[in-house]
């Protein structure tokens, strides 16, 4: 990051410092241009307007001197020039007495043939002294009194605008390099104070994946994209500290319910060896109880892991949602509840009710409330079933379910003392919630009017199977 800085401050001030050099330097070159046409008589004008009296006359005696023909007076100075140079229409250079001379360009030629208008530019020059220099050029038409074409370069020396753009330039790269530097350090201090949270967050993901202590957590401070990083992490470590415990708890609790069951089946299923190996033969009818006892313990786990295996699938496993005709489901759970409790009478109506969901689970859950109902239920008592608008109703008349005991009825291997002596895992009711949740819809029980229990399920859906 503080990499990253300082290369965008250095180009930004890169950029601003080039803009600045180039505009001074425009700046310069303007104002000297605008001496060159001062002095060499004005500003550039249509052809025919020749430089001042003072250096024309120079210009004529060179011109004269280069024809071969007399002149009227000696050698004099160029004035304020360094260099003053004649070229004549075909090329040839004249040049003026006390002055230097200029490397002539193709440019400075088309001028003096009349091809093109005055002209700027960059040149090298030799003074009157022999010394070599970097000059600014104008060169313009000029017409001798004999009415010849011309063209007169006039030249300064570009010492005195090169200077101060060294300088400035010097100037600038040192502003930019203590810009850069101190952009690097403000970057290197801003980077460390901003990423002290991840790095935090990093040491906590590394202590995790080495202790997988799910109980650390980091500091929630601020409200910035790295607080908020924080508070989602613990958020994260929270949930799976929460999905740990419930792991956790339910193998517990599985294996207490499982402890029931498999001791009876071994009791049993020793003293059956034990009669066996001593050749002394149980008696028929306790034979008989002991294999019944057996297959019910045996009904019994295959029940309980079933219910084990349902809660345990991930949702990833489960079956795409379609739609479901919910009182043909409950019509097949009632016809296999009165099976489980032949001795009951079972009242069901029912309406159409389509519902979205799957058609195994929505028949195992209604399996499960009517199960629960036939437990709870006197011998030839009655249990009554509504499906009506989407509510469906299953009513016992047995002892019903005491008021504290109503907040835990949905909790995993959560059963009342009363239901303990019954067979059972206590996992029936929270599969029923777990679908009729993944359906969209709720469920509840509550003391029925004149005893027992009142399950109500509300599960969304439409009366015919096109709405």
């Amino acid at each position: 990051m503080a990499l990253l800085t300082a290369v965008a401050v250095a180009l930004a001030v890169a950029a601003c410092a080039t803009a600045g050099w180039l505009i001074t330097r425009n700046q310069l070159y303007r104002e000297l241009d605008r001496r060159l046409a001062a002095v060499s008589g004005g500003p550039p004008g249509p052809e025919g307007e020749g430089p001042a009296r003072p250096v024309a006359r120079q210009l004529a005696e060179a011109l004269a001197a280069c024809s071969g023909r007399p002149t009227a007076g000696g050698a004099r100075p160029p004035g304020p020039f360094e260099i003053v140079q004649l070229i004549d229409a075909r090329g040839r250079i004249c040049t003026v007495p006390g002055s230097g001379s200029l490397t002539v360009t193709a440019a400075d030629v088309r001028v003096a043939r009349g091809e093109s208008g005055p002209l700027y530019r960059d040149g090298d020059g030799v003074t009157a002294d022999g010394t070599k220099d970097r000059v600014r050029v104008l060169t313009r038409p000029f017409r001798t009194d004999r009415g010849e074409r011309a063209a007169v370069s006039f030249a300064l020396s570009l010492d005195e605008v090169q200077g101060p753009l060294d300088n400035l330039a010097l100037l600038l790269a040192a502003v930019t390099a203590l810009g850069v530097l101190a952009s690097a350090g403000a970057g290197l201090m801003i980077a460390r104070a901003s990423l002290r949270p991840v790095d935090e967050l990093t040491d906590a993901v590394e202590h995790i994946a080495r202790t997988e202590d799910l109980a650390v957590r980091i500091p929630e401070e601020g409200t910035d994209e790295i607080a908020r990083l924080g508070r989602s992490f613990n958020s994260m470590t929270a949930a799976l500290a929460a999905s740990r415990e419930h792991q956790s708890q339910l193998i517990a609790d599985a294996g207490h319910e499982l402890r029931t069951p498999l001791t009876s089946l071994r009791t049993n299923i020793d003293l059956l060896l034990r009669a066996e190996a001593t050749g002394r033969d149980l008696p028929a009818p306790a034979r008989h109880d002991l294999l019944t006892s057996v297959k019910a313990q045996m009904q019994e786990l295959t029940s309980l892991v079933g219910d084990l295996l349902e809660l345990a699938r991930p949702d990833e496993t489960r079956t795409i949602p379609e739609t479901v005709p919910l009182h043909d489901v409950l019509a097949r759970a009632v016809d296999r509840a009165r099976l489980r409790g032949p001795d009951l009478t079972i009242n069901a109506h029912t309406q159409p009710w389509y519902v979205h969901g799957d058609p195994a689970s929505l028949e195992r859950a209604a399996v499960n409330l009517l199960d629960n109902a036939v437990k709870f239920s006197p011998p030839g008592g009655t249990v009554d079933v509504r499906l009506t608008g989407g509510e469906l109703t299953v009513r016992d008349h047995g002892p019903g379910i005491p008021t504290e005991d109503l907040p835990h009825v949905f909790d995993r291997f959560w059963r009342s003392p009363s239901a303990r002596s019954l067979p059972g895992s206590g996992l029936g009711l929270s599969i029923v919630a777990r679908v009729v949740a993944e359906s969209g819809g709720r469920v509840a029980l509550e003391p029925a009017p004149g005893g027992g229990t009142l399950a109500r399920v509300h599960l969304p859906g439409t009366p015919t199977p096109g709405d």
